[in-house]
This record gives structure tokens, sequence and C-alpha cells, in this order.
């Protein structure tokens, strides 16, 4: 069973960058497809990006796209996903996930981690 642990959150200004990670404990970030999603105030959680177990077929939200920058660092075990030009609407608790073959905007990942909060000011 692997459990996923994000940090980077935070408090940023709009217009500003942040990067999350999130490490697998106990299994290899190779070995999953990888992904985010993330919860604002009063919304459901949301499909953001999600990368391949071979590091391919990247994809991400309309709103993601251009700004967000998922990837893998096998060396570091992680994930990542820079956040450039921020918007108060990014605002959210960043969810990590992962599963065996893939993970999609519609289903519903095999393993999330606790989250961790993004909170852009404007």
């Amino acid at each position: 069973q692997v459990q996923l642990v994000e940090s980077g959150g935070g408090l940023v200004q709009a217009g500003g960058s942040l990067t999350l990670s999130c490490a697998p404990s106990g299994g290899s970030v190779s070995s999953y497809a990888m992904g985010w999603f993330r919860q604002g105030p009063g919304k459901e959680r949301e499909f953001v990006a999600r990368i391949m177990r071979y590091g391919s077929n990247i994809i991400y939200s309309d709103s993601a796209k251009g700004r967000f920058t998922i990837s893998r660092d096998n060396a570091k075990n992680t994930v990542n996903l820079q956040m450039n030009s921020l918007k108060p609407e990014d605002t959210a608790v960043y969810y990590c996930a992962a599963d065996y073959n893939s993970v999609n905007p519609t289903t519903r990942p095999r393993f999330w981690g606790q989250g961790t909060q993004v909170t852009v000011s404007s």
C-alpha cells in the first residue's frame, strides 16, 4: 500500500509561482501513473494534471494548460507540479493521486495524499 505525501503548498500573490511535490512512501514513483487534483472552497474535487508511468501522455485541465507543468523526478522519487501565473481561482487544496495503470480526469485513482493548501491572494 503506497502512501502519498505532498509538500510545497503555501500562500502566494497572484502572478506568482509554486511547486508542489509528491513522494510515494513505500513505493517508486516510476511504478505508478501519477496525477494532481484540487478542491477549491465550496467546489467539487477536479482534475488538474496527470503523467503516465513512463513519462509520456501528459494531460492537463483547461485551467492548468499553459501555466502548470507536471513532471516526474525518478532520482528524487517525486512527481512535481510547477504552477506559474497563479490566479486567486487556483486557491484550493491540491491532492496527489496515483494508480497502477492510469490516472484519468473522470475516474477515481486508487491512492490519494492528504492534500496541501495553496492560497493565491489578489
